[in-house]
């Protein structure tokens, strides 16, 4: 890779990681093709026989490693110890789509309608079908009179 490659490549890893900004996972964190070993490794200048010497291996391990990164089975002791030897720290997280807090109302709400749903129709067969108007209400009375933040997660 010609040094102004490597500065471009590193400019635009460099925005993608600044430290201290909001997390956009999906798109900061978003490894490139072919890994972020592989990236970080190129951006630097450094060829696999270097990252394999500092870390005592050989170079078809790296090669490996790499390869594993890129179809996702990598190991992530490995993945720390190719971080320590690029000099970058590993992060590691599981981020919610959206909060918590919304993933539980939104579980909760969506078994709230499913069941509210068969109690309206079968009043409707038994012509005793209620006002939908209320429903919002009806779904946030179900809602905590009848689930338990536990049993949302019981079914798929």
């Amino acid at each position: 890779m010609k040094a102004s490659i490597r500065s471009r490549a590193r400019k635009v890893l460099d925005d993608r990681l600044a430290p201290g900004e909001q997390v956009r996972t999906e798109i900061r964190y978003k490894p490139p093709a072919k890994g972020w070993i592989r990236a970080i490794r190129d951006a630097l200048g450094m060829s696999s026989e270097q990252l394999a010497r500092r870390v005592s291996l050989r170079s078809q391990s790296i090669d490996d490693w790499e390869k594993a990164e890129a179809n996702g089975s990598i190991q992530l002791k490995t993945l720390r110890r190719a971080a320590d030897a690029l000099d970058c720290t590993l992060v590691y997280a599981l981020v919610p789509k959206t909060s918590l807090e919304n993933a539980v109302h939104s579980r909760a709400r969506r078994i709230a309608m499913r069941d509210l749903g068969r109690v309206a129709h079968t009043m409707k067969l038994e012509d005793q079908a209620t006002d939908d108007s209320d429903l919002e209400e009806q779904i946030s009375e179900y809602v905590r009179d009848n689930i338990k933040d536990r049993d949302i997660w019981n079914e798929p």
